[in-house]
């Protein structure tokens, strides 16, 4: 979109050295610049807090026409820091988004989304807007040799909670909707047996099994 359009390209993450290393790659491949929100106070944010912090920065960076985050984390996977975003900005929003036409005209968006059962739905937003983008939508381009090497010259902000003007009670746990407690593989409630024998045998050995033990008859 930049090359046919223009602008610039801005790249932000809230986490730790694994967010730098996510970041440092998208200039290589050709961002313009990168904001990290580095802290220890945002350990343990939930998506609330999350999106909040990132939100801030996005307000402190001097906004944008557009944003684009993913569907959902590969851990929790709740898919709701991105429309958590644009409600803290104010922004229109469109999730699992597969396919995106720019109208610069009337400043605006047509945007296809991923719908259950193999639907497609088309929606027209008008920018500033959010798109949460689905898996597959394109083929990011490799950094090249030379992408890299401009990397290292290219606009690398650090910024904290305090550099946002966030509280202590607004990040990380304190900061965050929700605690969760405990997360624990589901348990094995049901088992299969195989009943051998004649058919009328294994009738038979069922029946007494669903009297005595299942005690359902």
């Amino acid at each position: 979109m930049k090359e046919k359009h223009g602008g610039e390209v801005a790249v932000i993450s809230l986490g730790g050295e694994e967010a730098a290393r996510v970041l440092r790659s998208s200039l290589a491949m050709g961002a313009d610049r990168a904001i990290h929100l580095l802290d220890p106070k945002f350990k343990d944010s939930d998506e609330f807090a999350s999106a909040a912090a990132l939100a801030k920065a996005i307000e402190k960076d001097g906004g944008a026409d557009l944003l684009l985050a993913g569907v959902q984390s590969d851990d929790l996977g709740s898919g709701t820091t991105g429309t958590m975003m644009a409600e803290f900005l104010g922004w229109a929003h469109a999730t699992v988004v597969v396919g995106v036409q720019v109208q610069p005209d009337t400043k605006s968006l047509q945007v296809q989304r991923e719908l259950e059962g193999g639907i497609n739905e088309t929606v027209e937003l008008t920018l500033p807007a959010v798109l949460t983008i689905q898996f597959g939508i394109n083929q990011p381009r490799y950094a090249s040799l030379r992408g890299i090497m401009a990397a290292k010259k290219k606009e690398f902000k650090v910024w904290s909670a305090a550099d946002l003007g966030l509280a202590d009670n607004a990040v990380g746990r304190a900061g965050a909707a929700y605690d969760v407690k405990e997360i624990l593989v589901p348990e094995r409630k049901s088992r299969v047996e195989v009943i051998s024998g004649t058919p009328e045998e294994a009738a038979a050995k069922l029946v007494e099994k669903l009297r005595k033990e299942a005690k359902v008859i």
